[in-house]
């Protein structure tokens, strides 16, 4: 686990430099900064702040130079001591041009914010669409126009939208500074304009310089577009920070919390409780206690359904409820072994009946993943096991408080679903460095293909050796075993971040202080399968 975190702390260092040690020297010498420089301007010195993305785009447009970080900083933090999230455009990663990762960030950003209540600053400088790969980020329904759409969904929400012009903010970018509620500009820097100077000529002949088209000047004296004229990055960021100071107070979504305690137990025993070799026992208590106030919780059904574990508890004095694969070995009160990490029915009734309590005491619901899936053959088929799981994957898809998931270990199959994967809305998803997810994992579906490859080959009147086979499988096994990494998910935002174990404590705290912003919309109600 050391090993996996150092080298994670190794690659995020890379990321953090963006487009490289030169190109923010260009930027410092045109009297800018770096957006993370920006970022920790903005924000609230010595606080807590969880980057959302960090990995986004990490392995992947190679032909294109990279896009590190996705071309964008998504910050969760503390402004005045007010919760918001914070977006800046990484103008060293081509000009801060938007590739398909970099939208499909930005609207991550605005998810959050929605799901939230969370006021949202953008610190915009950007080229706009990187040309190359338009088609791959501007005309469909998660694309480049949906960041406008949701700009104006946020607007009639009641949601704190403040947009600070500090680069380029070109063609259809331009609308987000102005459909925010607020937007600053930079003098001598910062333009917006629909069509830069180049455009304007060949369009209508007119010859005119970018400043006197759309900088500051033009925007707070001529225009109106723009509401603040600011000197320099820093007069900008220490204006935004003034504006947050006068922001109001909303209700809250009444999540319990009391005085935090840290943990009885070591956070960094995780380390050791994990074991290397994913595939043996461990007992998940050991790790509810490195994460929870003084080791403490109250387990429910206890004696049943013992491939999960479900719990009450408090993280940093937040109530919470816990939904956790258990990977000990155990027998149930039939005498019957039941496997770590598998999904049984009587576990699935049990998970599915603790969602339900949670939604009815207003607790946030906090989800441990090590899971292959759910148990096959005849016994748990004539059994039920697709109904049962049917109804765990109902009662947590329709709960109305908050979900945060923590990938521990394996996320495979169904078992990815069932505990509350990507596709069912928890408010943050982080994986450990331990993490895979997959339909299941490199070794079954190398099998699996090397069935249908060895087949086929057959078919064809090939012969197949033992060195050969196992040359196939190795090859298959290698591919799938690239895309499970935590590192293919992290890039492609499947998980919000890759963070050290000891981290996850405050990254579920943050999330539940997020979440508590906004009342949940509607009733808990399960539906027809229940029934």
């Amino acid at each position: 686990m050391r090993l996996k975190i150092s080298a994670l702390e190794r690659e995020i260092s890379k990321i953090n430099e963006g487009g490289g040690k030169k190109r923010i020297e260009r930027l410092h010498a045109k009297g800018k900064l770096s957006a993370r420089e920006r970022i920790d301007l903005l924000l609230d010195p010595n606080t807590d702040r969880f980057e959302v993305g960090a990995v986004a785009g990490y392995g992947m447009y190679e032909e294109h130079g990279g896009c590190p970080a996705g071309g964008v900083v998504v910050m969760i933090g503390y402004v005045k001591g007010k919760q918001c999230i914070v977006v800046a455009n990484d103008a060293t990663v081509k000009a801060g041009a938007w590739f398909p990762i970099t939208g499909k960030k930005n609207l991550r950003a605005q998810e959050i914010a929605m799901e939230n209540k969370l006021p949202i600053i953008y610190l915009v400088d950007s080229a706009g669409v990187y040309l190359p790969m338009q088609d791959e980020i501007f005309p469909d329904k998660e694309h480049f126009g949906r960041i406008f759409r949701n700009n104006a969904v946020m607007s009639s929400m009641g949601i704190v939208q403040i947009a600070a012009v500090m680069g380029s903010c070109v063609a259809g970018g331009a609308y987000l500074p102005i459909m925010s509620d607020e937007s600053l500009i930079v003098n001598k820097t910062g333009t917006i304009f629909l069509a830069g100077s180049y455009l304007v000529k060949a369009a209508v002949g007119e010859t005119i310089d970018n400043e006197t088209l759309g900088g500051a000047t033009t925007h707070t004296e001529i225009s109106g577009v723009c509401d603040y004229a600011t000197e320099s990055d820093e007069d900008c960021l220490s204006t935004i920070r003034d504006l947050m100071d006068k922001i109001g107070f909303t209700e809250t979504a009444g999540f319990d919390r009391k005085e935090s305690l840290p943990p009885a137990r070591e956070p960094k025993d995780i380390y050791g409780i994990l074991p290397a070799e994913r595939s043996k026992p461990y007992n998940v208590k050991e790790i509810i206690k490195c994460v929870v106030d003084d080791s403490k919780f109250t387990e429910y059904k206890a004696n049943y359904g013992k491939s999960i574990v479900c719990a009450y508890a408090r993280v940093d004095g937040w109530s919470v409820g816990i939904v956790a694969n258990q990977r000990e070995i155990v027998k149930t009160a039939s005498g019957e072994m039941q496997f770590g990490g598998v999904i049984y029915s009587d576990s699935a009734d049990k998970a599915s009946r603790f969602i339900m309590n949670c939604n009815q005491k207003n607790i946030p619901l906090v989800f441990l993943q090590d899971v292959t899936g759910f148990m096959v053959g005849s016994k748990s088929e004539h059994g039920g096991i697709i109904k049962d799981g049917a109804k765990l994957v109902s009662a947590m898809a329709n709960s109305v408080v908050p979900k945060f998931t923590i990938v521990m270990g394996n996320s495979y199959g169904a078992g990815n679903y069932a505990m509350c994967g990507k596709a069912y809305d928890p408010r943050l998803i982080v994986g450990w460095p331990t993490a895979e997810i997959a339909v299941m994992s490199g070794a079954s579906a190398a099998k699996v293909l090397l069935q249908i490859e060895v087949a086929s080959l057959k078919k064809r009147g090939e012969e197949i050796s033992p060195e050969r086979e196992k040359e196939l499988f190795d090859k298959i096994k290698n591919r799938y075993d690239d895309q499970t990494s935590p590192y293919y998910a992290a890039s492609r935002l499947w998980i919000d971040a890759i963070i050290d174990p000891v981290e996850t404590r405050k990254v579920i705290s943050l999330g539940i202080e997020m979440a508590n912003h906004k009342k949940a919309e509607k009733q808990y109600n399960v539906g027809v399968i229940q029934t």
